[in-house]
């Protein structure tokens, strides 16, 4: 099948990869499974624990929820009070979610799987679409259509091959903010999701969720800053195990 179109999103940088290629990629892989297998007898073989700490997340103003009375019930397991009104999260919990998507996420680079970062909200566009052009991968910033995921012949004209993980910078829509339809389309076809969640959020919704501020630009560039590390790890990792 064919790769995402490089005009899919306005931040895709990676060629459309043919049938024979994806094929002779895949069967370069299973030429090694003794590479693959090594990479999940352990619990973090892309040192993603390295990356971050506690205090970065704090500095980020990830802790920092909406206002109480917007509270997701279904959030209060990743609450760890209220300060002036406002929910604040959890950071123990954001660290743990946060580091197992980054573990998730560097495994789908590493088999040459395709990432596809969603967004909608207007301040955070332009980052999101950066931060996928720089660790080579997708982005889609428009307004979101179901055809993409549950038709992609009709919207695209041609047979494609569908993103193996959508990242969620935002679970929300941006005009009458509800959950982002991307979030069910994935689910739906069965690609697997992460996602901030705020306060005011459903993680229930995502695969894997991050407890999280999902607003500020200082939390967002965290965020994004990670999984783009976490992206160009896995790809290194993999070029170096590449067979001569």
């Amino acid at each position: 099948m064919l790769a995402l179109s490089r005009r899919l999103c306005s931040g895709a940088v990676r060629l459309p990869v043919t049938t024979s290629m994806a094929m002779s990629t895949d069967s370069k892989l299973m030429k090694e499974p003794s590479k693959l297998d090594a990479s999940l007898k352990y619990q973090d073989y892309f040192g993603v624990h390295k990356m971050f700490t506690v205090k970065d997340l704090f500095d980020a103003r990830v802790h920092l929820g909406h206002k109480h009375t917007a509270l997701d019930n279904r959030m209060k397991q990743f609450i760890y009070g209220v300060r002036f009104g406002q929910s604040i999260i959890d950071l123990d919990q954001t660290t743990l979610h946060l580091r197992q998507a980054l573990n998730f996420l560097a495994h789908i680079v590493y088999r040459n799987g395709i990432v596809l970062f969603v967004c909608r909200q207007p301040q955070l566009i332009h980052l999101v679409d950066k931060t996928a052009q720089e660790c080579g991968e997708y982005s889609f910033t428009r307004s979101w259509k179901t055809e993409i995921f549950c038709a992609p012949n009709q919207a695209f004209k041609q047979e494609i091959r569908l993103p193996d993980l959508v990242i969620m910078i935002h679970s929300k829509e941006t005009h009458q903010y509800n959950d982002h339809r991307a979030i069910f389309d994935a689910a739906k076809i069965g690609i697997p999701t992460i996602g901030i969640v705020d306060s005011d959020c459903n993680p229930n919704l995502v695969t894997f969720p991050i407890p999280g501020n999902d607003d500020s630009l200082s939390s967002s560039r965290l965020y994004l800053d990670l999984f783009k590390k976490t992206i160009l790890a896995a790809k290194e990792q993999r070029a170096e195990e590449k067979p001569e």
